[in-house]
C-alpha cells in the first residue's frame, strides 16, 4: 500500500480564470480571492473598498504584494509609505504589516510558502 504526503494530494490546476473563484467577503471592506496555490506558494487577490483596512499583522511567510488597483498607505516593521497602481512591497518573514486602502483598490498578494490558514 503506498501512502501519499499533502502536497501529492492537491491538484495543480495550471490555468486558473478569474470568473470561476468567487469572492470571499472578509467583511468591513475587504475582500479576497485564492486564486491558486500548491505548498510552496499561493496567489491571492484582496479588493479594498476606500478606507478599508488590512489590519497590523506578522506571519512566518514571505510575502510580495503588487497594487493592481488604488492607493494604499503600507506600514512594514513601522515604516509606512504610500503605494499606488503598479507599485511593489516585500514583506519578510515575521515582519508586521498592514495596509489602508486611500482609493479603492486591489493587491495581489503572493505567499511562500502556502497560507494553510486560508483553506
Amino acid at each position: 500500500m503506498s501512502t501519499t504526503n499533502q502536497s501529492e494530494e492537491r491538484l495543480i490546476i495550471p490555468f486558473v480564470e478569474n470568473e470561476t473563484i468567487e469572492w470571499d467577503d472578509l467583511g468591513l471592506g475587504v475582500k479576497r480571492k485564492i486564486m491558486t496555490y500548491d505548498d510552496r506558494a499561493m496567489l491571492v487577490k484582496v479588493a479594498f473598498e476606500e478606507g478599508a483596512v488590512g489590519t497590523l499583522h506578522h506571519h512566518y511567510h514571505t510575502q510580495i504584494s503588487f497594487v493592481s488597483k488604488g492607493i494604499f498607505l503600507v506600514e512594514i516593521d513601522n515604516k509606512k509609505q504610500l503605494l499606488k497602481q503598479g507599485d511593489v512591497f516585500h514583506v519578510a518573514p515575521d515582519l508586521v504589516h498592514g495596509v489602508v486602502c486611500m482609493e479603492e483598490g486591489e493587491l495581489i498578494d503572493i505567499f511562500s510558502p502556502m497560507r494553510e490558514d486560508f483553506v
